[in-house]
């Protein structure tokens, strides 16, 4: 058998993608790297959940540090909040903002429920970049099922999933954000007592209502959820399908020079692209899902804080646009937009970039 048959066969390589491959080296060698790219057995094993799952934790957690003092204020501005409603829409208002947070809390202020934010990022991030390399091995799993279609339902299917399963952290670090209450500290088992009683009052604990009560309370864990799923759909599917349509752009006969590692043009995603490649595509995938999902973002936000504020509370996601609209008009439902922009540029930057080094470094 020939020696370069022999070599793919013991890498675990299916054969029927080694058919592309041409008997020259060039041919062969880009052979072999398609077809480690779109390897499903490796995919699939453990080793490759458990290391792409701790690199996408990480990427996460990064990603969200960055930005975590623009979060707080966008936060703030999404949900009306009274203190902080008369910045928003003014020259500089993120600015002076912040700068009120700053002065009334220092610094610890303005990373006030990032503590949750980390707790719900690991796990939330961890899930999606895994989900979502298991569902593209399984949709895409040849070079000519690369379509848009399935790139944008990789990408949807991986969000939705990480947020079922971590949304009640989500709406705990919202919380714990909107608090700016000075006789008290936010704290988070407080917030999380305050979400689970919010509604009718307690029964007694004779009452036959009180199971039904309870799970009452844990369902408002999932306020907002709702609308945080109809964003996620855009939001996830169009950030994974821009940022690898960047990378076909860049891994081009014309950019793969001066954008790809080795300076080859190749389909291969295990050669990385530059530093400043890797960040543009990132920044760019942010910033194209933020435009299409920001509105049912400002709903969600709304939702979520509904049980804070004594004179509105906001039962379904129609009833809320409608009064955001009614308050606001069109406008409204962009609320905190150029902040969105300003955070989601270095977060989804950050976030791609060290979940595609991570991936270097873990060997997957």
């Amino acid at each position: 058998m020939p020696a370069s048959k022999t070599s793919v066969r013991n890498s675990n390589i299916s054969p029927t993608l080694l058919e592309s491959s041409n008997d020259d080296d060039v041919g062969h060698q880009e052979g072999l790297r398609v077809a480690k790219a779109y390897d499903v057995e490796r995919t699939h094993s453990s080793d490759y959940i458990l290391r792409s799952g701790f690199a996408g934790g990480l990427a996460g957690c990064a990603a969200k540090s960055i930005i975590a003092p623009l979060d707080r204020v966008k936060i703030l501005f999404q949900t009306s909040s009274p203190e902080f409603a008369k910045y928003s829409g003014k020259r500089m208002g993120v600015w002076r903002a912040a700068n009120k947070i700053y002065n009334q809390d220092g610094v610890l202020g303005l990373f006030q429920g990032h503590s949750a934010t980390l707790l719900r990022i690991f796990p939330y991030a961890a899930i999606k970049f895994v989900v979502y390399e298991q569902i593209r091995s399984v949709l895409i799993a040849r070079p000519e099922q690369e379509t848009n279609v399935r790139r944008v339902l990789s990408g949807s299917l991986a969000g939705v999933t990480s947020v079922f399963f971590t949304y009640p952290l989500e709406l705990i670090r919202v919380r714990l954000a909107y608090e700016t209450r000075k006789d008290q500290r936010a704290s988070f088992v407080r917030i999380c007592k305050q979400i689970l009683n919010e509604g009718k009052p307690a029964p007694s604990s004779t009452s036959p209502g009180r199971w039904i009560w309870n799970w009452r309370g844990l369902h408002n864990f999932y306020r907002g959820f709702s609308p945080t799923v109809l964003g996620m759909l855009p939001y996830a599917g169009v950030s994974f399908w821009t940022h690898d349509t960047i990378h076909d752009i860049f891994r081009s006969q014309l950019l793969a020079p001066y954008a790809v590692a080795d300076g080859s043009a190749s389909s291969d995603r295990h050669v990385p692209l530059t530093v400043w490649a890797q960040l543009t595509a990132g920044g760019l995938a942010g910033m194209v899902s933020q435009t299409a999902s920001y509105p049912l973002e400002v709903v969600r936000r709304r939702m979520q804080v509904g049980g804070t504020l004594k004179e509105k509370k906001f039962p379904g996601i129609w009833t809320t646009a409608r009064v955001i609209w009614l308050e606001h008009g069109f406008r409204g439902f962009f609320v905190g937009l150029t902040i969105g922009y300003i955070k989601v540029i270095p977060m989804v930057s950050c976030s791609f970039f060290v979940y595609e080094r991570m991936k270097i470094v873990l060997g997957i």
